[in-house]
């Protein structure tokens, strides 16, 4: 292993990121001065096609890490993250989350990427407590697997807020475009279901092989030719190839995405510019939000220069999770985190509130709308 920082920089402070790919976890170069560290496991995406929303995630997780470990940690010990690289590949995903739970020094797993991914890594860890895994899906939630704690609000509560904003400004010929795996089923299903009980009929729907094909002119050129009023894409890293074929197809439709694409904005330059998406917390520029002033304050301290909603989104998990760590106790174990958790109810971050509890993983009902202004910034 080499010690990292998110961006590749050598770490200055006690947040330890072990960077691997698919190789096992080792002993961390960088060891915190106390007999038991709080080690994490963290295994996402940063090399292949999800790699900006995976950097995303552990750039603002490392800093709420770091944060905490200069605060003097979490009941006198310090934290650290033990990193492991998953390629966007369930299967790579699941022999990571193994590994996690084969080590009897992880505590925990942070924000698996991916709907595949964090269904594999939830069932191959199953004494872990798993925060925030980064899908909405919400044929996982219904599992109600008592180890995992869902932070961010579904994809059927994404589609619905972009429905509702799409035709509150007269846009009622709605089309979706999704792909063919369990992600896009689960999106379909909840397009569906929302523009019906909106009494609203799909102006067309159109589909990619997979979540990571690049094959998206087809379906570009489909919906391009039934001109909606507004699309909604479907996608997760492709969605910047298919919103600059949809537009070179001639498409002019107003373009919306999930949560998701967030990571993927700062790749699209001005052709981002208009397109809307939901988000799941406070957009990372938002300051009347305590929640993100402390983020900003922690960034600028962990040398983050680059302000992102999934950065945004890693440093609330990891938040998330030093609550849990918090009322575990000074000795906690991996049941006890998880009770620990389960007992965070009316929980204010700051400007978001989650709350768990017996029977109920999902913590959090914040979803609003943001639009790509000038220059990437995200506007609301």
């Amino acid at each position: 292993f080499r010690s990292v920082g998110a961006g590749g920089a050598p770490l200055r402070r006690r947040a330890l990121l072990a960077l691997a790919s698919g190789a096992a976890l080792g002993a961390p170069a960088v060891r915190a001065q106390q007999a038991r560290p709080l080690r994490i496991g963290v295994t996402v995406d940063s090399t292949g096609v999800e790699k900006a929303n995976g950097t995303g995630l552990i750039a603002g997780a490392t800093a709420c890490v770091e944060a905490l470990n200069r605060a003097g940690g979490i009941h006198g010990a310090q934290l650290e993250l033990a990193l492991m690289d998953d390629g966007f590949k369930p299967e790579v995903a699941k022999a990571n989350a193994e590994r996690f739970a084969a080590d009897p020094g992880v505590l925990a797993v942070l924000h698996p990427l991916g709907t595949q991914q964090s269904a594999a890594v939830c069932a191959a860890a199953s004494e872990l407590a798993v925060v925030g895994p980064y899908s909405g899906t919400v044929a996982l939630r219904k599992k109600t697997a008592a180890n995992t704690f869902w932070v961010r609000a579904s994809y059927t509560q994404e589609i619905e807020r972009l429905i509702r904003q799409a035709a509150s400004v007269g846009q009622t010929r709605i089309a979706l475009v999704h792909s063919l795996d369990p992600f896009g089923q689960a999106l379909l299903e909840a397009f569906s279901a929302t523009m019906a009980s909106a009494k609203l009929q799909p102006a067309v729907v159109a589909t990619t092989p997979s979540t990571v094909s690049p094959e998206v002119e087809p379906a570009a050129k489909t919906i391009a030719a039934a001109a909606p009023q507004a699309v909604i894409v479907g996608l997760a890293g492709t969605t910047p190839a298919f919103v600059k074929a949809f537009r070179g197809a001639g498409g002019g439709s107003a373009t919306y995405g999930l949560s998701i694409m967030a990571g993927a904005v700062a790749t699209m330059g001005e052709l981002a510019r208009g397109v809307g998406f939901a988000i799941v917390v406070p957009p990372p520029t938002a300051t009347r939000y305590d929640v993100v002033r402390r983020y900003q304050r922690d960034m600028a301290a962990a040398g983050q220069k680059t302000l992102s909603l999934p950065s945004m989104e890693g440093y609330i998990n990891a938040s998330v999770l030093a609550e849990g760590l918090r009322r575990a106790g000074p000795a906690p174990s991996r049941a006890r985190l998880i009770a620990a958790l389960e007992s965070v109810q009316g929980h204010d971050l700051g400007g978001m509130k989650l709350s768990f509890g017996p029977g109920n993983r999902e913590g959090s009902q914040f979803v609003d709308v943001a639009v790509v202004g000038a220059g990437g910034r995200i506007l609301t």
